[in-house]
């Protein structure tokens, strides 16, 4: 193992303050147990050696040595000694990844089993699993392009979202990959590590070719180009699994045209590769993201230093075992009763949550292992850092004491996490004011958005079935006497209950998308106009 001299340091180098210590420790033993420097200028020095005991023989090494010498091993391996770099996993950098997804009524077609989209979906999935939990995105476009998920390091939001995606949810059919990239570049413009966009279509719009072009070309993010489909097209599908038939009763089918692809992808300079049953295209896609990001902004990120002090604990061991010599076993008794005794003693005494763990890994390491390993209660009790203790009563469905901690805190996170339990604390409008206030810390913060447009549908829908529900309730004499303005009606909104919650959370978002969709469409419109109004001739 060749070790490159000009870079080797210590990343911790207080720690060699111990080798000075462990230098001088048998220098100071031996002079406090040196008989004959105790009585030299007391007794004639040709006295001295015939009075006292034991000779002149003396042991070379001496337990004092070997304590020193694993003081200085041990001091040594914990400075930190490195002298070569390495790169981070992918799956520990912060480069995000945005995949935008084309839901033309084309990528029904058949001739990728099932069909082009359910490929392309799976493979949304693929690339999230490879990823392990780095921050993946999603972008969706036919005529227009929406955002479904903004880069998140959690997999779920893109499992929740995916199966309602359909070309039906769009507000019309298209292949405006142009708008589709836009909306990317829009999501990863505040991000101060180059990511990497990419494009899973099976063709473009000869109207919008140009526009992709130029933007693929100023982009500053990396480019990819998955494409779905084969040469001899298939035929169109709808939801159901059957034929799409014409107005003719013949089958539609969806088209292909590798050639206007590969041109398109070689003037914008944007690599492309064929989506395939294996997984060759996701491994094509990570290589070429991390190549990308080692590349770019290279002299903005943190060096990260390979550790090879651990090796140095191989003859620390091998010196510990001297301690088990006759004259040199270490006397372990009053160790062992000062921690019997500490054990012992009352709560008041010592910290009550103190345990023998505390003595290898802190209170946040032992929390974020609990966590890992899916024991979100004993995480919440481990962690001693608000924002992670927090979480972890959040997963672990501690609403009321998630709040608590979430209050304490500040920031845009502090303040969504906030919402989510009150949320699922049936508390929708103060829920509301929590993601206000996130987005006004943090206005990209998507997520804050989605979820504050989902508390106010809950909030509108669930009054009027409740007020329905009352009203079935209700006996002919009540329904007579509210007739008669004699019993005024409560202006308490119902709150929903939690089932309505997890329906509207499981069960309807290919509708939540649908609207979405088609207001933002809406607005594009609208703002379009605006400006060509605003235009002069």
């Amino acid at each position: 193992m060749s070790i490159d001299l000009t870079a080797f340091h210590f990343l911790r180098p207080l720690w060699l303050w111990l080798v000075l210590f462990a230098a001088l420790l048998p220098i100071v033993w031996r002079r406090r147990h040196d008989v004959r420097g105790r009585w030299r200028g007391i007794i004639e020095p040709h006295l001295l050696e015939h009075l006292v005991v034991g000779g002149t023989s003396q042991r070379r090494l001496k337990p004092v040595d070997t304590l020193a010498l694993c003081i200085a091993l041990a001091a040594l391996s914990a400075a930190g000694p490195t002298w070569r770099q390495e790169r981070p996993p992918f799956d520990q950098d912060k480069a995000p990844l945005v995949i935008v997804l084309e839901l033309a009524n084309s990528m029904n077609a058949g001739d990728i089993a099932p069909t082009r989209l359910e490929r392309a979906k799976q493979k949304v999935l693929d690339l999230a699993a490879a990823r392990k939990g780095a921050r993946t995105g999603l972008v969706v476009f036919s005529s227009s392009a929406h955002l479904v998920v903004p880069p998140t390091d959690d997999p779920e939001m893109l499992e929740l979202y995916l199966p309602a995606l359909s070309p039906s949810v769009m507000p019309s059919d298209g292949k405006n990959a142009a708008a589709g990239l836009a909306a990317a570049e829009a999501l990863l413009a505040h991000d101060p590590v180059p990511g990497t966009i990419v494009l899973m279509s099976d063709g473009i719009d000869p109207d919008h070719a140009d526009a992709f072009v130029q933007a693929a070309k100023r982009s500053r993010q990396q480019v990819l180009w998955l494409a779905v489909g084969t040469p001899d097209g298939g035929t169109l599908r709808g939801p159901d699994g059957q034929v799409q038939l014409d107005s003719h009763g013949n089958a539609r089918t969806g088209e292909f045209d590798a050639d206007a692809i590969r041109r398109v992808a070689d003037a914008a300079d944007v690599p492309l590769a064929s989506m395939r049953s294996d997984g060759d295209d996701v491994r094509w896609v990570l290589h070429r993201a991390q190549t990308w990001l080692d590349a770019a902004d290279e002299d903005k990120r943190e060096p990260r230093w390979r550790e090879d002090g651990y090796w140095l604990v191989v003859p620390l061991i091998l010196l510990g075992v001297l301690g088990f010599r006759r004259g040199w076993t270490v006397k372990w008794l009053p160790v062992v009763l000062a921690a019997c005794v500490l054990q012992g003693m009352p709560a008041p005494a010592h910290a009550a949550s103190w345990k023998w763990i505390d003595l290898f890994a802190t209170h946040d390491q032992q929390g974020r292992w609990y966590f890992e390993h899916g024991d979100y209660a004993k995480a919440a009790q481990r962690f001693e850092d608000p924002m992670w203790k927090g979480f972890a009563q959040y997963q672990a469905g501690d609403y009321e004491g998630a709040l608590s901690t979430f209050s304490g805190l500040r920031g845009a996170q502090a303040s969504f996490y906030m919402g989510n339990a009150l949320a699922h604390l049936e508390d929708y409008t103060n829920a509301v004011r929590a993601y206000d206030n996130a987005l006004k810390l943090d206005p990209h913060l998507t997520e804050a958005a989605h979820n504050r447009d989902l508390m106010r549908q809950l909030l509108a829908k669930p009054k009027q079935e409740a007020q329905q529900d009352e009203e079935d309730e209700e006996s002919d004499d009540v329904k007579m006497r509210k007739k008669h303005s004699q019993i005024e009606r409560s202006t308490l909104i119902p709150v929903p209950s939690e089932d309505v919650w997890m329906r509207a959370l499981n069960t309807s978002p290919a509708q939540f998308l649908k609207q979405r969709f088609e207001q933002e469409s809406g607005a594009d419109v609208g703002n379009s106009a605006a400006n060509g109004a605003g235009r002069t001739p």
